[in-house]
C-alpha cells in the first residue's frame, strides 16, 4: 500500500502514524495492497480555498476527500483492484477546535477524520440516517482497532 503523507500546515504531526492508520484501515476493507492514497495536512487558508473552490461553502472545514479511481471496498478473499484511491486533505488549525470541543486530543480527532475522509474515498456516506449509522459505526471500528493495537 502506497501511502503518501505531505504536511503543509505548519502544526506538528506523526506522518508515519497516519501512514499506519491508512494502511490499518485499507487493509481491513480489503483495499488492493498496490492501491495509493495521500493524505496532505494545510493551513487554514489553503483549506478555506479548497472548501469554496469545491464545495461553495465558506471557510475552512476540517477534512475534504478527493476520490480519484472510485474504488469500493473488497470482501475477505476478493480484494479490490488496485487504484488511486485519492487525495485526503485535513486541516489541523479545525480539528484542535473540534478536539477540544468532543473532549480529546488535537491527534485523535486528526486520526478520526483521516478514517472518516478515506472512507468517504471509498464510497461511504453520510447523508441519510441509514448511511450515517453504517459510516460511523465502520469508521468507530477502524478507528478503535487501530487504537488498540498500537
Amino acid at each position: 500500500m502506497s501511502v503518501e503523507v505531505n504536511n503543509e500546515s505548519g502544526y506538528e504531526v506523526d506522518e508515519a502514524e497516519f501512514s499506519a492508520l491508512a494502511r490499518h484501515a485499507l487493509d481491513a476493507l480489503h483495499v488492493h495492497p498496490a492501491s495509493e492514497l495521500s493524505i496532505v495536512f494545510v493551513d487554514t487558508a489553503t483549506m478555506t480555498d479548497l472548501h469554496v473552490r469545491w464545495m461553495d461553502e465558506p471557510g475552512p472545514t476540517d477534512v475534504m476527500s478527493f476520490p480519484m479511481d472510485e474504488l469500493r471496498p473488497g470482501r475477505e478473499g476478493d480484494r479490490t483492484p488496485p487504484g488511486t484511491l485519492g487525495d485526503i486533505v485535513l486541516c489541523p488549525e479545525v480539528a484542535v477546535t473540534q478536539a477540544q470541543a468532543a473532549g480529546h486530543s488535537t491527534a485523535e480527532e486528526l486520526l478520526l477524520l483521516t478514517t472518516h475522509g478515506i472512507l468517504h474515498l471509498l464510497g461511504y456516506d453520510h447523508a441519510d440516517p441509514d448511511e450515517e449509522r453504517e459510516m460511523f459505526a465502520l469508521q468507530r471500528r477502524l478507528l478503535l482497532t487501530f487504537l488498540a493495537g498500537r
